[in-house]
């Protein structure tokens, strides 16, 4: 099962002119071998749907985004072990802020077939064997 990140469901649900549409295209691809998103993200969406769970919760079923997939203890310890990665890194300068939410995603899509994100460099240093996809965007001609 593929773990969605929220940057790919905010390009649907927005419609975003440059990522929208490659976004939905990549999903459409992938929905045959299963598509949810981390208990971190159901949260991150909220604000888009000012609060409103049953409306998140409908579009996420249109789009054949399980979100009932579960946390589990391995979860946990992939995050743990890439947030004290990250925090060795960033007490040596060696990084840039980092926010949690990328690391419990990245972890919850490590014990999974992988994360489709536009985002990946945000996740490959802490999860370097995490399977990424990433939706392919063509620059409109000027």
């Amino acid at each position: 099962m593929w773990v969605v990140d929220t940057c790919i469901v905010l390009d649907i649900f927005e419609n975003d002119p440059a990522f929208g549409r490659p976004s939905a295209k990549l999903l459409h691809k992938l929905l045959p071998h299963g598509l949810t998103i981390s208990p971190v993200t159901m949260v991150e969406l909220s604000a888009a749907f000012s609060g409103d769970l049953a409306e998140q919760k409908y579009f996420l079923d249109q789009a054949g985004i399980s979100y009932h997939e579960p946390w589990t203890a391995a979860d946990t310890e992939q995050a743990h072990a890439a947030w004290n990665a990250y925090v060795g890194a960033k007490r040596q300068a060696q990084t840039v802020k980092r926010p949690i939410a990328d690391i419990l995603i990245g972890g919850f899509a490590a014990n999974r077939t992988g994360l489709v994100t536009r985002n990946p460099r945000d996740f490959t240093r802490w999860f370097p064997r995490l399977k990424i996809q990433e939706p392919s965007v063509i620059s409109p001609a000027p």
